[in-house]
């Protein structure tokens, strides 16, 4: 392997004969006389265009009908055919190594003529940038079989993007992530719009696994309601009047009766309405009332303080590290939007009392149930309360820009719309030439990964099988129950077996 032309940031490098090497594969370019090193990245393969190439293929193509002996006593033939095989690695410089240091110096150019190149296995890759941290997750494995640990401090902290067709493991991989943060003692928020998440407290065989108690499914509106009084009156205020679009005039009214009821102790659903249906203002009355309706159809408030929960409650039981699964499936558009909008606003005011150190939160679909204004907010505001977020989406496009600005890791599946692909790029120090050819030949459960997990090394990644019951897979009519039973699930994604249902799930209150 020789190094053929450099253009900027892209290497173009001659290996003849051809070196077994892969797309994403990293190559070492070593300049003894400089004592530097280049670490560059195959980002595409192709063939060696030399002169006579074509010309002897097509004689070759044609000898086959001449009857005859091909007489070669020089065997040039041999030599003819190593330089047909030849091949052009286009490669990306990604970092240096100086005096045995990885460096961020790549304004350096190695010798064409001394430099040596050699192919970095995924073990030697990985022992070289890898990390070196004590408590990691491991994500899965390479392409060539090395096993991929991230360092808990590169997700701490951090705002991850997972993105990628449908049907290609996304969901899979934010299971993967939330359940190793829950063994490392973490404390993690689902907003689960599919009910993927509710039993992944069992085995795959329906038993009970070994983090079923540090899972607490909320079904609002059935185990999980609340008081006016817990609610308060500023998350009230917020889920009238951004999520149900009360007016202003309306919303001053609500706030004077509010004050009013919590003075006098009686801050009740039934006084509430009896309130409302005092006001003189017939608009306003109306406005209110179809507020107050909206809200009591959601079942989410409740006057009875035996069946009402509270998040101090729940998140006590999660100290020594959990999830709790807000399970948003079947409901309603604006009723996801109510659930998160308290939520949220909840969060926000335990961690700002310091009730809790900092929380994982994991959005499946986000874009369904947030506001658009909700999103910089989220990783600004929530950011530095201690909310690290990790948003799960096939429409990236659905994620302002200046989220993929502030974006530490993204988790990229397999993408081929140019303008999707396009999008992620922004997200990232990565060129788009890295991210197009790459992300499009990505096969189910691999994921191209970009960022601080891998330490800003683009890393083609397999995620490993999860023995939990994941759900979110297919279920299809033209397979029958046995056969889709006795399928490996991991290999073949997008199939669901039909069977007996998992034990239902415990809603905590």
């Amino acid at each position: 392997m020789q190094i053929y032309k450099l253009d900027g940031n892209t290497i173009d490098v001659v290996s003849c004969p051809p070196r077994d090497v892969r797309k994403g594969d990293y190559v070492l370019v070593k300049d003894d006389a400089l004592n530097r090193s280049l670490i560059v990245q195959v980002t595409n393969i192709g063939y060696a265009n030399v002169p006579g190439v074509l010309e002897d293929i097509l004689r070759d193509s044609s000898a086959h009908k001449i009857a005859g002996r091909d007489l070669d006593f020089l065997d040039v033939k041999a030599f003819v055919d190593v330089i047909k095989d030849a091949k052009i690695f286009r490669c990306k410089v990604r970092r240096a190594i100086v005096e045995g240091q990885i460096s961020h110096d790549v304004s350096w150019t190695p010798s064409r003529s001394t430099s040596q190149l050699c192919p970095l296995t995924d073990h030697e890759f990985l022992e070289l940038v890898g990390s070196r941290e004590g408590r990691t997750i491991t994500l899965g494995t390479t392409t060539g079989g090395a096993a991929v640990a991230v360092g808990l401090s590169t997700i701490d902290g951090k705002l991850n993007i997972i993105t990628g067709k449908k049907g290609t493991g996304k969901s899979h991989l934010a299971k993967l992530l939330m359940l190793g943060l829950i063994e490392q003692g973490g404390t993690c928020v689902v907003f689960d719009v599919n009910g993927e998440y509710v039993n992944l407290g069992y085995s795959e065989d329906r038993q009970k696994a070994a983090l079923h108690d540090k899972l607490l499914v909320l079904s609002p509106g059935k185990g999980f309601k609340v008081t006016l009084a817990y609610t308060g009156l500023g998350v009230f205020m917020r889920i009238i009047s951004s999520v149900l679009d009360l007016p202003e005039n309306s919303a001053w009214e609500i706030r004077r009766i509010w004050s009013s009821l919590a003075k006098r102790g009686g801050l009740t659903l039934t006084n509430l309405r009896k309130s409302i249906e005092g006001v003189a203002n017939s608009y306003v009355r109306d406005a209110l009332i179809r507020r107050y309706e909206s809200l009591i159809s959601t079942r989410l408030f409740t006057d009875n303080r035996q069946e009402a929960s509270t998040l101090e409650d729940l998140m006590a039981r999660l100290r020594e590290g959990g999830a709790l699964v807000v399970n948003l499936q079947g409901l309603p558009s604006r009723f996801r939007h109510i659930i998160v909008e308290f939520m949220l606003s909840k969060l926000c005011s335990l961690l700002d009392r310091w009730v809790l150190r900092a929380l994982f939160l994991f959005a499946e679909e986000a874009h369904l149930y947030l506001r658009k204004t909700y999103w910089e907010d989220i990783v600004t505001r929530m950011r530095h309360l201690g909310i690290f977020s990790t948003f799960v989406t096939n429409q990236p496009d659905s994620i302002s820009d200046s989220i993929y600005r502030q974006a530490d890791n993204v988790f990229l599946f397999n993408f081929t719309n140019e303008n999707d692909l396009a999008v992620v790029s922004r997200a990232t120090m990565v060129d788009v030439e890295t991210i197009n050819v790459i992300a499009r030949e990505l096969p189910p459960h691999h994921c191209l990964v970009l960022g601080k997990v891998v330490n800003d090394f683009p890393l083609i990644v397999k995620i490993k099988r999860l023995h939990v019951n994941t759900m979110g897979k297919t279920r299809l009519f033209f397979t029958k129950p046995s056969e889709q039973k006795g399928l490996d699930l991991h290999e073949q994604p997008g199939i669901r077996p039909r069977g007996e249902p998992l034990p239902p799930p415990v809603y905590s209150r």
